[in-house]
C-alpha cells in the first residue's frame, strides 16, 4: 500500500474543446425585411486548466485517468447570439507539478503556490458569424468562420517534491532515522538497503514557533545517475531543495569517498545541483570515540559545515536544526 499510495509521474492524453462555428443568419422581421446579417459568433472551445492544491502530495488521484476531455464550443446563433463556451477541465495537482509534451519533451506548465491557475491546453477559439463580415459593398454576406480545433496529444505530468532540505545520502545511511526523531513522519525503518522506496516529508519545528520542511529520498548508490539502483527515478526530487542535506554514517570506512561519490552522482545527474547549499551530517556518532569525531571533520571542505549527531543519544540535533536554518535563511 505506501508503494503504490506514492505517483509523482503520470502520461495522459489531453484533448481541448473545439471552438463552435460562426453562424449564418439574416434577421428577418415583419417590419425589417431588410434587416441584414445577425448570426453570432461560436463559443470558445474548453480549456483543461491546471491548479495547485496543497493538500496533495502525489499524483495519485491521476493515476487510472488517462483521458482528459474538454467540451466542445457551441456553435453561435441567429440575433447576434453567441454559442456556450466549451466545459473546462480543473486538474488539481500538488505543489511542485510541471507539465511537459511527450513528443518534445517541452516544459509547458509549472505549478508552485496554492490557488495558481496556469491553462495548460488552451481550447480552439470560436468562428465569427456572418455579421462580422458585412460591409458597404457586401451586406449580405452568406458565410461564416468556423471554429478552431482543439489541441490534444500526450502529456507528462511530473512531481518534484518542493522542501526545504532534501537528505542525500547511501542506503542505510540513518536517513530515515533522523526524519523520524526531527519530525512526526514516521518513514520505514529497517536493517536492510533501499528501506525507503519513495520520498517521504515531515515538517521538523524549529525555535518560536518557526518550522520547516525536510525530504528523506531513497538512497543513492554509485551509478544511480545512470539508472542504477532507485536514485534516477527520485534525484529530480532534489532539484527543487533549497538545502542538502549529505548523511554519512560515522562506521563508513571512507566517510570522504561516501561523500564525494554522492557528489559526483548529483554531478552528472544535473550540475546545477552543485550550486545549493550543503551541510553534511555525520550520523550514528554513538560508535565512535571523540577522537575519531575529530578526524572524520578534518576530512570535509572547510567551507561546509560539518554536524556530527547521534539520533539514538539525540546528540547534536538542535545544532544541526540551527545550522539548517541559517543555511536557509542565509
Amino acid at each position: 500500500m505506501e508503494k503504490q499510495n506514492f505517483v509523482d509521474y503520470i502520461r495522459v492524453y489531453c484533448r481541448s474543446g473545439k471552438g463552435g462555428d460562426g453562424c449564418v443568419h439574416f434577421m428577418r422581421l415583419k417590419y425589417q425585411p431588410k434587416g441584414g446579417p445577425d448570426g453570432g459568433d461560436g463559443g470558445r472551445g474548453g480549456h483543461i486548466i491546471l491548479k495547485g492544491n496543497a493538500q496533495l502530495w502525489t499524483l495519485l488521484h491521476l493515476r487510472w485517468k488517462k483521458h482528459i476531455v474538454a467540451g466542445d464550443g457551441e456553435p453561435g446563433s441567429k440575433n447576434n447570439c453567441t454559442g456556450k463556451d466549451g466545459r473546462d477541465v480543473v486538474i488539481e495537482v500538488p505543489l511542485g507539478t510541471i507539465a511537459r509534451d511527450e513528443q518534445t519533451g517541452q516544459v509547458e506548465a509549472e505549478i508552485l503556490e496554492d490557488g495558481q491557475e496556469v491553462i495548460w491546453i488552451p481550447g480552439g477559439r470560436g468562428g465569427l458569424g456572418n455579421a462580422h463580415f458585412a460591409t458597404p459593398t457586401r451586406q449580405a454576406p452568406e458565410f461564416a468562420q468556423k471554429g478552431e480545433p482543439g489541441r490534444e496529444g500526450w502529456k507528462i505530468l511530473e512531481l518534484k517534491l518542493l522542501a526545504d532540505v532534501g537528505l542525500v545520502g547511501f542506503p542505510n545511511a540513518g536517513k530515515s532515522t533522523l526524519l523520524a526523531t526531527l519530525s512526526a513522519a514516521k518513514p520505514a525503518i529497517a536493517p536492510y538497503p533501499f528501506t525507503t522506496l519513495q520520498p517521504q516529508l515531515g515538517m521538523v519545528a524549529y525555535r518560536d514557533g518557526k518550522s520547516f520542511c525536510m525530504a528523506d529520498l531513497p538512497g543513492i548508490i554509485e551509478g544511480a545517475a545512470e539508472g542504477r539502483g532507485l536514485g534516477l527515478r527520485f534525484l529530480r526530487h532534489i532539484e527543487r531543495n533549497a538545502v542538502l542535506l549529505f548523511v554519512i554514517p560515522a562506521d563508513s570506512p571512507d566517510p570522504l569517498a561516501e561523500w564525494q561519490t554522492l557528489v559526483h552522482e548529483l554531478e552528472k545527474y544535473n550540475p546545477e545541483l552543485l550550486h545549493k547549499r550543503k551541510v553534511i551530517a555525520i550520523s550514528k556518532s554513538d560508535l565512535i570515540d571523540e577522537m575519531q569525531e575529530v578526524q572524520i571533520r578534518r576530512q570535509f571542505p572547510p567551507e561546509i559545515p560539518v554536524v556530527v549527531i547521534s539520533a539514538h543519544q539525540q546528540k547534536g540535533l538542535q545544532e544541526l536544526k540551527d545550522v539548517l536554518w541559517q543555511q536557509l535563511n542565509a
